[in-house]
């Protein structure tokens, strides 16, 4: 993976493709392993975005009071 970051658009789109294969039933249980696994990672990383920007706007509007 290059070192550019990860958009929460790209991940999203990352998961829906590994929610696809998981939902095909056609994987190796190697791979399968590794889908969830990444998926767990992405799942984190759009956690902590969507937090990240839920504060960021918190702190938009007290400022706006």
């Amino acid at each position: 993976m290059s070192d550019k970051k990860e958009t929460y658009k790209e991940a999203i789109e990352t998961l829906r493709e590994i929610v696809a294969d998981i939902e095909k039933d056609e994987l190796d249980v190697d791979i399968l392993s590794d889908k969830v696994k990444e998926a767990t990672r992405l799942i984190k990383l759009c956690k902590e975005k969507l937090y990240k920007v839920d504060e960021e706007v918190k702190k938009v509007l007290e400022e706006l009071d």
